[in-house]
C-alpha cells in the first residue's frame, strides 16, 4: 500500500475541525490535571489532550522534559476528565514507553523528520500499530523529506496518518517564529488530499497574539484541525511561554473559528488556497523590501562617510538591464518589472538622501 491509497478513518471518530491542545510540556501532576481540568469546564470541543513529555531543545543544558513519570500524569489526565492523549515520541524508547503507557495519538516532530534514519528508527518501533502518527514538517522547507517520513510509516504497515504543519525555519528574522510557507504545506495537501492536516499555529507564531489569525486561514483552506498549546499559567511555562494559552482563551479561539463547508470545495475552495498563497507570498516580498531598504541605509552611510554622490548612473544602467533579463526569463512584462524596479530604486535614493542630509 502506499501513501495515497490510505483511508484514514481514523479522523473520522473526533468532530472536526480535530483539536489537540494542552501544555507545550508536562511539568506536575497538579499543573498537567489543572490544564486539563480547566479545558473541559470551558466546554471547548477539544477531544485530545497533548503534552511534551520528552522536549527535544535547540541548545543543551535546558529543560529537556520530566520523561517517563509524565506518562502516568498523561494517564490520569485520560482517567479523570475522558481526554484522548498525545504525545511526540523521538526514538525508540519513547515509542515503547508511549505504547505501554497507552497514550492515544503520537506525533514526530519537525527536528526528527528532518532525519531519515531517526523517522525509519520510531517506525520500526511503531511497525503494525493502529494509534494515529502525525507527522509535522521538517524544520527546513524540504517537501520530499516530509512526505518521505510518511511513507517510511507506511512501509512498517502505519496505515492511520496525518501531518502536523508547522511553519519552517528561516534565518531571516520576521514575526513569526517559523515561516507557514504555505505553498509547500498546501503542495503536500494537493498531493495527498487522504492525509488529514493539523495546523500548528503556537509553533508558528511564536507568541500569543497570532494564534487565532493562523489558525482561521488554516481552516479556510480546507485543514482538519489544530494542535495548540495551552498552559494554566503560560507565564510561568517551564518552555515556550510566550506561545501558550490559558484554557480559556483557548476556547475563545475555538469558539470564534469560522468553518468551511467542505462539500464546498471547488471554487470557493481553489480560490481560498490562492488567496493564502497570495498573502504569504505578499509577506515575503514586504519581508524581503525591508532588508532591502536595511542594506541601502548601510550603502548610504558608506557614501556620506566617502563624500560619494547618492546616483551612480553605471550602476542603474546594471539594475535596469538585470530587470529587463529577468522580465524575458519569467514571461513578465518588461513595463511592469521595469515600473517595480524603479518604485524601488526611488526608494532607496530617499533612504539615502535622508541619511546624506542627517546632522
Amino acid at each position: 500500500m502506499n501513501l495515497k491509497d490510505l483511508k484514514n478513518d481514523w479522523i473520522n471518530e473526533f468532530s472536526q475541525p480535530l483539536m489537540i491542545a494542552g501544555p507545550c510540556s508536562a511539568e506536575s501532576e497538579a499543573q498537567m490535571l489543572e490544564t486539563a481540568r480547566r479545558i473541559k469546564e470551558t466546554n471547548a470541543q477539544v477531544p485530545v489532550f497533548r503534552a511534551g513529555i520528552w522536549k527535544p531543545r535547540t541548545k543543551p543544558n535546558g529543560f529537556e522534559g520530566v520523561g517517563v513519570i509524565g506518562l502516568n500524569w498523561l494517564k490520569k489526565v485520560k482517567e479523570e476528565y475522558g481526554f484522548k492523549t498525545a504525545t511526540e515520541v523521538a526514538n525508540a524508547h519513547h515509542v515503547f514507553a508511549a505504547l505501554e503507557a497507552d497514550v492515544d495519538i503520537l506525533w514526530i516532530g519537525a527536528r526528527s523528520t528532518v532525519n531519515p534514519f531517526t523517522v525509519q528508527e520510531i517506525a520500526m518501533a511503531l511497525r503494525g500499530t493502529d494509534k494515529p502518527v502525525l507527522v509535522k514538517n521538517p524544520v527546513n522547507p524540504d517537501l520530499a523529506l516530509w512526505i518521505g517520513a510518511l511513507e517510511r510509516l507506511v512501509g512498517q504497515g502505519i496505515h492511520n496518518l496525518g501531518a502536523i504543519h508547522r511553519g519552517f525555519s528561516t534565518y531571516q528574522k520576521t514575526k513569526y517564529r517559523n515561516n507557514p510557507n504555505w505553498q509547500i504545506a498546501l503542495d503536500f495537501k494537493s498531493q495527498f488530499p487522504n492525509i488529514p492536516m493539523l495546523i500548528d499555529p503556537s509553533h508558528i507564531c511564536g507568541n500569543r497574539t497570532g494564534l487565532a489569525d493562523i489558525t482561521q486561514e488554516a481552516m479556510n483552506v480546507g485543514y482538519q484541525g489544530a494542535i495548540i498549546e495551552s498552559h494554566c499559567n503560560p507565564d510561568e511555562a517551564w518552555s515556550d511561554a510566550s506561545q501558550q494559552i490559558t484554557p480559556e482563551v483557548l476556547a475563545e479561539l475555538i469558539g470564534n473559528l469560522k468553518m468551511r463547508n467542505a462539500g464546498l470545495a471547488g471554487f470557493d475552495g481553489e480560490m481560498g488556497r490562492h488567496r493564502t498563497l497570495i498573502s504569504d507570498l505578499d509577506f515575503q516580498l514586504i519581508e524581503l523590501l525591508s532588508q532591502r531598504m536595511k542594506i541601502s541605509e548601510k550603502i548610504g552611510k558608506l557614501k556620506k562617510e566617502n563624500d560619494i554622490a547618492i546616483f551612480q548612473p553605471e550602476r542603474w544602467k546594471v539594475i535596469t538591464e538585470y530587470a529587463t533579463q529577468k522580465a524575458k526569463e519569467t514571461g513578465m512584462s518588461q513595463d511592469f518589472i521595469e515600473k517595480v524596479f524603479k518604485a524601488i530604486h526611488e526608494e532607496s535614493i530617499e533612504v539615502q538622501n535622508n541619511i546624506m542630509i542627517e546632522k
